[in-house]
């Protein structure tokens, strides 16, 4: 989710990988001031050229000269289950072990929740999406609009070979789903898509997480991004 930056305003950090799965973790990138062909979206092949950032020892980890983001195409759906399946871990103690700061996982016996959350926690939130909204930029002096919290918790519980876990859902095309679908519905209706989205369709089809640590606190991981990939056998990937 965008946070607010002294430096360089609203920002989001982003999480990619490269045609020889490589990770890469973008940052800082203030996504909602992107343009044109600067704007990407996921699946999107993407180049940028950056530095080793000074306060991020995480080897993935790029500080990103914004200015030289361009599209260079987009990932077929054929392809996908190609590039990532050969990255998938068991866990994030087997990532952390690895020497990763990300990973990608194949869950098992998912369960997504959403739980409501209380007025002062949207309150916080909400000033917190305020702030990074108004931060002044240096390069551009369009004024953003303030995003709105959703007004529910996702997590998902599942289980990898590291045992059980319960995890907050910090993708940000999560919220972004549940705005849309609310807006074209209604609360409860966007809540049951999600619910069947989740807990039915993704999981039957197929389901990958996206995990990451924190800089600061490196045992802790984070769910980052759910992604829908079929699942294969090896052999099937040559």
């Amino acid at each position: 989710m965008p946070q607010p930056s002294k430096k360089y305003g609203e920002t989001v950090c982003c999480a990619g990988v490269t045609a020889d799965r490589r990770w890469k973790r973008l940052f800082p990138v203030r996504f909602r001031r992107l343009k044109g062909d600067n704007s990407f979206s996921r699946w999107d092949w993407v180049s940028f050229s950056y530095g080793r950032p000074k306060s991020d020892r995480r080897v993935e980890s790029c500080h990103v000269h914004e200015e030289s983001i361009a599209i260079e195409g987009r990932l077929k759906e054929s392809e996908r289950v190609r590039l990532l399946t050969p990255m998938l871990l068991g866990s994030a103690k087997a990532a952390a072990q690895n020497g990763q700061s990300l990973a990608l996982i194949r869950p098992r016996n998912t369960r997504f929740l959403s739980k409501l959350k209380t007025a002062e926690e949207i309150s916080e939130e909400r000033e917190v999406f305020r702030l990074a909204a108004r931060q002044p930029d240096m390069l551009d002096d369009e004024e953003l609009a303030e995003l709105e919290p959703t007004p529910y918790k996702f997590s998902f519980r599942f289980e990898d070979e590291d045992g059980a876990h319960h995890y907050h859902n910090g993708d940000w095309e999560a919220h972004a789903m549940f705005w849309r679908q609310s807006q074209e519905t209604s609360t409860v209706d966007a809540l049951q898509w999600m619910n069947h989205v989740f807990n039915e369709d993704y999981p039957k089809k197929g389901m990958v997480f996206a995990l990451g640590n924190m800089a600061k606190r490196p045992q802790t991981w984070q769910l980052l991004g759910v992604i829908r990939l079929d699942e294969t056998t090896q052999s099937e990937l040559f």
